[in-house]
């Protein structure tokens, strides 16, 4: 069962009951998304300059990471291919209820990203493509060395262990280009290894708040 809770921050996130795990930090999930996987991931990625990104999220979950990445995008000169997994997709009835946008532009963007066909590619603006994957992680099939940018943002490796053991990780990095980033909000120093030995050089740099820690990896 999928219930709607209040983060600090005032923002609304999942708790999936039967794990009792949330699918966003409860001291603020918008802030969350907002340091790890924009300010730490897009951002930096965005200061190459690079005129195309091909980007892979693991966990589309609430679309909260897809619409931020869309609205920060929305002036710059990129366009940003973004492919998303996820094996349990929420429903409108859902979805519809979230008030990350606190305005009609940004209503309609979240509208868009969620309402987007699955399982193939929608431009859901000039310059953000949304192709959403109704998969696990094992059975996708990810194209090698393919991505610029990672958000791993599966649930965490107590409730899902499965996304974070050496082989899943592996199947990640083999899609990473080389100079291709990985952020997570998960600072577990198994995972930091796993990372290392798979080639990654990891930055541990501070987390949102209510988390000390997250995961920065660069592919050499």
């Amino acid at each position: 069962m999928i219930e709607i809770i209040l983060t600090r921050d005032g923002s609304q996130t999942l708790r999936n009951t039967e794990l009792n795990e949330t699918y966003h930090s409860i001291h603020g999930a918008l802030q969350e998304s907002l340091h790890v996987f924009i300010q730490q991931g897009l951002e930096h990625k965005l200061q190459q300059r690079m005129p195309e990104l091909f980007m892979l999220e693991v966990g589309f979950g609430t679309g909260l990471n897809a619409w931020l990445t869309a609205q920060q995008i929305a002036d710059r000169d990129v366009l940003v291919n973004y492919i998303s997994l996820e094996s349990f997709p929420l429903g409108h009835a859902i979805w519809s209820k979230l008030n990350y946008a606190s305005d009609p532009r940004g209503l309609r963007l979240f509208e868009k990203v969620h309402s987007a066909t699955w399982d193939e590619p929608v431009l859901v603006t000039p310059n953000f493509s949304l192709h959403k994957i109704k998969s696990t992680l094992q059975q996708a099939i990810l194209a090698s060395a393919k991505f610029d940018l990672i958000y791993f943002d599966a649930f965490a490796p107590e409730k899902q262990p499965e996304m974070w053991t050496l082989p899943s990780l592996e199947k990640v990095v083999e899609a990473m280009k080389p100079d291709a980033v990985l952020v997570t909000y998960c600072a577990k120093g198994q995972v930091k290894r796993d990372l290392r030995s798979l080639g990654l050089v990891v930055e541990t740099l501070p987390g949102p708040p209510g988390k000390r820690e997250m995961i920065r990896a660069i592919k050499q």
